[in-house]
């Protein structure tokens, strides 16, 4: 069956099954989605020119895209239709794996630098040593050795320039291929036809001027910059390998007989019995069943405590058991452990794209074929007026132009940051879910905050439960508890674990329903049971109400509950502070930042934890929905908001935020409501996202002003403006190498990115 492809995208597409199609010269055309469908009725031409069905995938399921054009995808490696250059697997595990691009032209590069040494010993000798050779003999040489220099190992470029012509998208090819084919062609007609050239084209000796060695040389030197620039590509990814080597590659698995034996970790499956032994890597996220030990963390979160896990603690697959033996529950494997979905997020976001980026494809749009028009100018102006011979000194500046315009750096100085930016902030346990995430924490001047889970540890304990007349504290906490089992709130484990630890069993749930911020109802051994605030109970609470008010002004959470529409008493719980909290938000304030904190707690719980903070700003009470409103009030000020949580309820709040920062202890949903996720689950997490989106910024500013300068500066020299002073002119070659070192200097300036200290 004939393969349906997506013309913009190069994905693979079933008419049956989308809705997303366009006519075109009588034809009709089938895409992914409407993106890919709007872009091809923008411009249907772009996409028609050179169309073809792509090669198979070079590994099943491995799909390549490019790093300045991420919207990109093809199914085999191979250079990008709009900037031509070589494509990169999306998959992070494929990345890891032999790039055969750079295997290409690596082999490439070694046959051009062979066949242009002695091409560049040979125009030495013609033109230097006087070498008591015939002139047509040394030039028919050279012919033979620049032929499969430039035709064969720079085959690569001259197919992306075609391609770029085709496409409508000029770039660095069209230039390359422009500037290299004009002198082999020139250089062979004068080998092959010398006699059909004018006076003005011959030196005092009569002999039309080659440029085989240059044409050579060229080729050889943008060779060698591809393959350090792919080499260089190649460290952006650093961060991604790191994470996949944290990963153990075997799992100790308990057999349904006690038998215990290693198998390969892809064999591990969900509800699986794991034995981690001391010393030894979590292999996949799953509960504690069995032991005590303390597991480090740092590798994932960030944080240099260990932490002791107990029976029904959290692990997560890649850190680093201690001393204690512990026997496990596999809960998430595969693609869907923590791990997986960091290398995951982090991949997504160095193929996302920066708003500044915008600004770099718009100049770069116009940027060849001004290139181009300089290049013609710089041939009419030395052929009308350069010395003799003039159309020789024409050609060599003209080409000079072509060769050392780098419209690569232009549109690298972007994605390079980002990439090496996203990868630093992984290892530093800050993930950013996109480059536009990226760019706007920099901007942010006023940071909303919960309280709980965010502020405080979120692992609050159970203090004191009071029972209302009628009923004893026992049973009480025995409903209440039971209820619980169903939320996954802090507050709802706090009171979970303090019935355990009291000897109280717990019963069935039927029922159950939740309501983000107010609390939760359900059925338990045929009673009606309710927690939560007064308004979500309406009972009258009389006296209580004093009662809950004096616990909550000493910082300590208070939940209301009903059994079968009576008031049955309060649970209260407290929370500490987080360590370090109150460090980081005067670090931030510090920054200019306006700090204020939003909580469906009490207002008396609230001021006790902001006291504590030196918070000034406090709404408290607050339904998801009010928190929302809240940040909405805020950017109606013309303030820039990022919003910190960690629960369900916060969820609302964080996607209405031009920045959501979700800590990664918290709640799934809360997560991926978020633009950047703190594992750790600190403050310290939130200055270390500030740091890094500062530093990724004033990477990429340094990066386009490098570029823009080096082209402002490199395009009139190789003209010969600097000719009529002092009578330098810029040899193609040396073009050629600064054009070269113009790109890998943008990557390694991008780097750097990967030792800031955060």
């Amino acid at each position: 069956m004939t393969q349906i492809i997506d013309p913009v995208c190069g994905m693979k597409v079933d008419p049956a099954a989308t809705p997303h199609r366009a006519r075109y010269q009588d034809r009709d055309y089938f895409f992914c989605g409407e993106d890919c469908r709007a872009k091809f009725v923008a411009a249907p031409e772009k996409y028609v020119a050179g169309e073809k069905v792509p090669a198979p995938p070079a590994k099943p399921g491995t799909i390549w895209t490019c790093p300045m054009h991420p919207e990109i995808r093809r199914y085999a490696p191979g250079p990008c239709p709009i900037c031509g250059m070589a494509l990169e697997p999306l998959d992070p595990i494929a990345a890891t794996e032999a790039n055969p691009e750079l295997a290409d032209m690596t082999r490439r590069f070694w046959i051009a630098a062979a066949l242009s040494v002695p091409l560049a010993a040979l125009g030495m000798g013609a033109h230097v040593m006087a070498l008591p050779v015939p002139t047509h003999l040394l030039v028919r040489l050279q012919f033979a050795l620049a032929t499969p220099a430039v035709l064969w190992a720079g085959a690569p470029f001259f197919a992306r320039g075609w391609q770029s012509i085709l496409h409508r998208s000029l770039n660095m090819f069209t230039l390359i291929a422009l500037g290299t084919g004009i002198a082999y062609l020139y250089s062979a007609a004068a080998a092959l036809a010398p006699t059909m050239f004018p006076p003005s084209f011959r030196d005092m000796h009569g002999d039309v001027a080659v440029y085989f060695e240059a044409a050579s040389v060229i080729v050889a030197l943008v060779l060698l910059g591809q393959v350090i620039e792919l080499r260089a590509r190649a460290r952006t990814g650093g961060a991604i390998r790191a994470l996949l080597d944290l990963t153990p590659k075997q799992a100790r698995i308990l057999r349904t007989d006690d038998r215990e034996e290693d198998v390969p970790l892809d064999q591990v499956k969900a509800g699986d019995r794991l034995r981690v032994r001391p010393g030894e890597k979590v292999p996949v996220d799953g509960i504690v069943l069995t032991g005590h030990s303390a597991v480090d963390e740092s590798l994932v979160t960030g944080e240099a405590l260990p932490v002791e896990k107990a029976p029904g603690d959290k692990l997560t697959g890649a850190t680093l058991n201690g001393t204690g033996s512990l026997v496990m529950r596999a809960e998430r494997v595969g693609s869907a452990t923590v791990l997986a979905q960091i290398v995951a997020l982090v991949a997504a976001a160095q193929r996302s794209r920066a708003p500044i980026q915008r600004f770099a494809d718009r100049v770069a749009g116009w940027f060849v074929p001004v290139v181009v028009g300089v290049s013609l100018v710089t041939f009419v102006a030395w052929a009308i007026a350069g010395p003799a011979p003039a159309f020789a000194f024409a050609l060599v500046n003209a080409v000079a132009v072509l060769i050392i315009a780098c419209p690569c750096a232009l549109g690298l100085a972007t994605p390079m940051s980002i990439m090496v930016g996203t990868g630093r902030g992984a290892r530093a346990g800050v993930l950013i879910r996109n480059a536009e995430a990226l760019e706007r924490m920099a901007g942010i001047d006023t940071l909303v905050v919960d309280k709980t889970g965010t502020l405080t540890e979120g692992k609050p304990k159970l203090v004191a439960v009071e029972a209302a007349s009628g009923f004893d504290e026992n049973t009480l906490l025995r409903l209440v508890a039971s209820l619980e089992r169903g939320s996954e709130h802090p507050l709802a484990r706090a009171i979970i674990k303090g019935a355990e630890d009291r000897g109280v069993a717990l019963g069935a749930v039927s029922d159950f329903r939740a309501e983000a911020g107010l609390g939760a109802a359900g059925n338990v051994d045929s009673r009606r049971v309710a927690v939560g605030n007064a308004a979500f109970l309406a009972v009258d609470l009389g006296a209580w109400r004093e009662r809950a008010e004096t616990r909550r002004r000493e910082g300590q959470t208070v939940v209301f509950a009903a059994i079968d529409g009576k008031l049955a008493g309060i649970i209260a719980v407290t929370d500490p502070i987080k360590r370090g909290a109150r460090a980081a938000l005067d670090d931030l304030r510090g920054q200019g930042l306006r700090i204020v904190m939003l909580t469906g707690d009490s207002q008396a719980t609230a001021e006790a934890v902001a006291r504590g903070l030196g918070i000034a700003e406090i709404t408290a009470q607050t339904s998801p929905a009010q928190k929302a409103d809240a940040v909405r009030k805020l950017q109606a000020e013309g303030r820039h908001v990022a919003m910190a949580g960690d629960g369900i309820n916060d969820a609302p709040a964080l996607a209405q935020a031009e920045i959501g920062i979700a800590m990664g202890t918290g709640a799934d949903v809360a997560m991926e409501s978020a633009a950047i996720t703190l594992l750790a689950g600190d403050l310290d997490g939130i200055l270390r996202a500030r740091r890094l989106s500062r530093a990724v910024m004033r990477n990429i500013r340094q990066n386009l002003f490098f570029a823009f300068a080096f082209n402002a500066v490199a395009i009139p020299i190789a003209a010969g403006v600097l000719y009529p002073l002092w009578g330098w002119l810029l040899n193609p070659m040396i073009a050629s190498a600064a054009m070269s070192v113009s790109s890998v200097t943008v990557i390694g300036n991008a780097l750097r990115l990967r030792s800031i200290r955060l």
